[in-house]
């Protein structure tokens, strides 16, 4: 069946190749595909992942009502601020290709960096947690269960790293996911792209996985590719101003950074005793003597102690609860935390992030 989405065609200037469209179409309407797909997108850095991702989300959305996003691209995601992975569930098409817009996932974790290569370790943990809840919420069903419930398809969108540990940490991720269908877009250069065939298989195991490999869309007069070169501090900023900006009215003029710190330090501040909170930093440490002054007009992770895994812990969002939102938090007289945000709890846990940082 063809997509209602037109071969060839371009929307907000973003060039949709005639070999993308027929091959979201085949994942979408694989007629063998039973439960629905799971779909896996790779490639080389600025190939197009995150672009043909909202592509295949549109025309899955012909089919199926709702469709579940992973995202663990922590650097550029589609739908939070940078540093997390996530799970959302999809509903409305993408009107624009172009623009990207904020999602409230299912569930999410904080990350605190923008590459997974901090802690691959930790970055995987959280990856297979999130596919694990997918499994269980979405996907995998007793005969009793079946009334009333709907399993949905799946994209996973993955970072342009795809050497050195990026490539060892990728093929963990297909392993562990086991998905019916893999897309590997590929550019002009060979020595950046990701080996042919199934090759996060041993030997010839590779006949349930249906193997897409297509070009990266923009192409010069020698069919050499052009990748997009995207300013991803600029990105990441205009992600992180959309994710504060929801605490203030519509109607509020803010466009630029400098218009945001004005806007959050003039933001009612909750206070939070020292004494209350435990204070971990991701990825690096700290000498005691050195904490406040790293809290100060930084970014964090506030967290509920969890019950169930020390190194998983509850966090809560804007105004909602899940497993990672992002605050701006400021010391005052070493003994109170002061944090703006709106409708939030009393927490136990700060997480302090480590490589992104509002700039201008």
């Amino acid at each position: 069946m063809d997509s209602k989405l037109e071969s060839g065609s371009s929307t907000a200037n973003i060039y949709i190749p005639e070999e993308w469209s027929e091959a979201a179409d085949s994942i979408a309407y694989d007629s063998v595909t039973s439960p629905p797909p799971i779909a896996f997108i790779c490639g080389a850095k600025n190939s197009g992942k995150t672009t043909f991702s909202r592509l295949l989300l549109n025309i899955l959305l012909q089919r199926y009502q709702k469709v579940a996003y992973l995202d663990a691209d922590v650097g550029q995601p589609e739908f939070t601020a940078p540093g997390f992975l996530s799970l959302t569930v999809v509903d409305k098409l993408t009107a624009d290709l172009a623009i990207p817009c904020l999602k409230t996932p299912e569930r999410c974790f904080f990350f605190g960096d923008i590459s997974s290569k901090r802690d691959p370790s930790a970055y995987l943990k959280y990856a297979f947690t999130l596919y694990d809840y997918y499994r269980k919420e979405y996907c995998t069903f007793d005969e009793s269960e079946l009334a009333g419930r709907t399993e949905l398809p799946l994209v996973v969108n993955t970072p342009g790293w795809v050497k050195g540990i990026g490539y060892e940490i990728l093929v963990d991720m297909l392993k562990y996911i086991s998905p019916t269908h893999v897309v590997k877009i590929n550019i002009s250069v060979g020595s950046k792209n990701l080996p042919g065939g199934a090759f996060w298989l041993d030997g010839d195991s590779d006949g349930m996985v249906n193997i897409i490999e297509i070009k990266s869309a923009c192409q010069d007069s020698l069919n050499r590719s052009v990748l997009v070169q995207k300013d991803a501090r600029l990105l990441r900023d205009l992600r992180i101003m959309a994710y504060f900006r929801q605490i203030f009215p519509n109607d509020k003029p803010i466009t630029t950074i400098k218009e945001l710190a004005y806007a959050l330090t003039s933001h009612f501040p909750y206070e939070v005793p020292i004494s209350s909170i435990k204070i971990r930093h991701l990825h690096c440490q700290v000498p005691s003597t050195e904490i406040f002054y790293s809290l100060n007009a930084t970014i964090v992770g506030l967290a509920v102690s969890s019950e169930e895994s020390e190194s998983l812990p509850w966090c809560v969002g804007l105004e909602h609860s899940g497993e990672g939102q992002s605050f701006a938090a400021g010391v005052y007289s070493n003994s109170y935390l002061l944090v703006a945000g709106q409708g939030m709890q009393i927490t136990l846990c700060i997480f302090k992030c480590s490589a992104y940082k509002l700039t201008g």
